[in-house]
């Protein structure tokens, strides 16, 4: 298998032969192997789960301390891969995450994204939101043995500390977020809610209208059923790439990567 070029940031080189990417971003405490049991492609879209710092293969790194920092750095690590029409997609935590990343994108003169996908969160101005954000060290790491069990993964100590501590980082991170005057965007943007989601009700993010164009969808299922892939939401992935928006001179702005003022070049 060829080398990855973005040097950690995704876990498999992506396909030269995709029409289009998603780049799935894993929420707090997760890494990119929550998207398991995603397919590779949806039709010829091809679906790229993001690694980030401080988990699974990258567990030596010091997690991000905030969105921002998280989305310069992003950017920069996957812009060799921006070359046709791509998207991002975000559940919980990350659907700020990725609002960030195109925000900075369109900053740094970026490729446009096709679209913006966020799942199960409240816009960036009506947070921060969640039941996590109120919990301790120690309950938070019941979560993870919670989580971890529900997986099928060993519940190891060392697993369980290592995991707590990502997710306590991701919290703050979280905690810490706040927009008082949202900045649109430059796509369009899908936000899905969930019909039994307990943890961030649909009918709290009709605050996404506020950064641009955006539909809604509510699915079938509870929090965590997109980590499924359910059908649904595979047809939503899918249609909201048939017509993707334009894509700005992905070259040139590959080429400026490196000469652009204050781009970190990623842990």
């Amino acid at each position: 298998m060829a080398a990855v070029r973005t040097g950690k940031w995704l876990m498999r080189e992506p396909s030269p032969d995709a029409s289009s990417r998603i780049f799935c971003l894993p929420y707090s405490g997760c890494g990119a192997s929550m998207y398991r049991d995603w397919p590779t492609f949806v039709g010829e879209t091809e679906i790229c789960p993001v690694q980030l710092p401080g988990r699974e293969n990258r567990f030596r790194e010091k997690p991000f301390s905030s969105f921002d920092e998280l989305a310069r750095a992003v950017s920069v690590g996957l812009l060799p891969y921006l070359d046709r029409p791509f998207a991002f997609f975000g559940h919980c935590s990350s659907a700020l995450a990725g609002y960030e990343i195109v925000l900075h994108m369109a900053r740094a003169g970026y490729p446009r994204p096709a679209r913006l996908f966020v799942s199960s969160q409240v816009a960036p101005h009506q947070g921060p939101h969640g039941r996590f954000l109120d919990l301790s060290g120690p309950e938070l790491q019941a979560e993870v043995t919670g989580l971890l069990a529900g997986l099928g993964v060993p519940s190891r100590p060392d697993l369980v500390e290592l995991t707590t501590e990502v997710l306590v980082a991701d919290v703050a991170t979280h905690r810490n977020y706040g927009v008082v005057d949202p900045t649109p965007v430059n796509c369009p943007v899908t936000a899905i809610g969930w019909d039994a989601d307990a943890e961030v009700p649909h009918d709290l993010m009709g605050g996404w209208s506020d950064i641009g164009d955006c539909d809604f969808t509510v699915l079938s299922g509870p929090h965590y059923a997109f980590m499924d892939a359910p059908a649904e939401l595979v047809k939503v992935l899918a249609g909201g790439l048939a017509a993707p928006g334009r894509t700005d001179e992905p070259g040139a702005a590959a080429g400026r990567a490196t000469a652009a003022e204050g781009e970190p070049s990623g842990p």
